[in-house]
């Protein structure tokens, strides 16, 4: 892509952690443009993005209001790009204003339900706008994803456990939830039942996802992002984990999303689409 017409990118939840990220990893993009940042945290509004971000300023205020800055993307020579991470509640309304207004979304936040994905999906297909929604942008989790399918086809047991810092909304993680719906489809139940358990306090055997495969949260300040898959079967124990030392290691993932989402015409899950 040539660098007279970068892509025009709107950061919503700029002030977050992972938001800063992003705010940084754009500013040095040579392909890639900032031209909004948006929080909805009063102690940030009005300063420069950069500056909260850590990085030098890039003379883009924080602002709270989506739409302005919507409306300013799809001003741009190049059709714009909604990074957003922000919080489950406000995000399947995020992602339908953005693709109202012609401008691609990149969505890092989980918590849409099977149903909101769907709806999502058609309204981006009807809108013949690209859109991205991925639960983890690590390319180490996406091996592990695809160890773990391929894992799958040799063991019958197997449980996720997943660890975020505690000030993750949802639980299980997107990840997590995804990782099972990877796995599952393989025309077999999990963990067929070996004897009748009993849980003495409710939760204690974690949730259930498809095809019988249990996660198990965690949420501890000083965690980041965590995932084990544990395989197991008579005389062996096979186990997967990806651990995540800096949130700096989701931003090739994100970089990539912004290049692919513009070449997209409608809804794509998951990192691995783009791989």
């Amino acid at each position: 892509m040539s660098n007279s017409n970068p892509i025009p990118v709107v950061v919503n939840g700029a002030a977050g952690k992972m938001g800063r990220e992003v705010i940084k990893a754009v500013s040095v993009a040579q392909d890639i443009t900032l031209i909004g940042a948006i929080d909805t945290n009063p102690k940030y509004l009005g300063q420069d993005a950069g500056e909260v971000a850590g990085c030098e300023p890039v003379e883009i205020p924080i602002l709270n209001d989506l739409q302005a800055n919507l409306v300013l993307a799809t001003q741009e020579k190049t059709q714009g790009v909604m990074v957003d991470f922000t919080h489950p509640d406000s995000i399947y309304d995020n992602i339908r204003t953005a693709i109202a207004y012609g401008v691609r979304p990149v969505v890092g936040t989980t918590g849409l339900s099977p149903d909101q994905i769907k709806d999502l999906s058609e309204f981006a297909e009807k809108a013949s706008t690209g859109c991205l929604i991925i639960p983890n942008f690590s390319i180490g989790m996406a091996l592990l994803q695809q160890a773990a399918v391929q894992a799958s086809q040799y063991f019958d047991h197997v449980e996720i456990i997943e660890l975020h810092h505690n000030q993750k909304a949802d639980a299980p993680s997107g990840t997590a939830i995804q990782t099972a719906q990877r796995m599952a489809g393989a025309g077999k139940t999990y963990n067929p039942a070996m004897v009748e358990e009993t849980e003495k306090l409710k939760g204690a055997r974690g949730s259930i996802a498809e095809d019988n495969i249990r996660i198990h949260s965690v949420r501890l300040p000083g965690l980041i992002a965590h995932q084990e898959v544990i395989f197991g079967a008579p005389g062996q124990i096979y186990t997967l984990r990806h651990d995540t030392s800096d949130r700096s290691c989701y931003m090739p993932g994100v970089l990539l999303a912004i290049r692919k989402v513009t070449q997209l015409k409608g809804l794509l899950y998951g990192l691995e689409k783009i791989l």
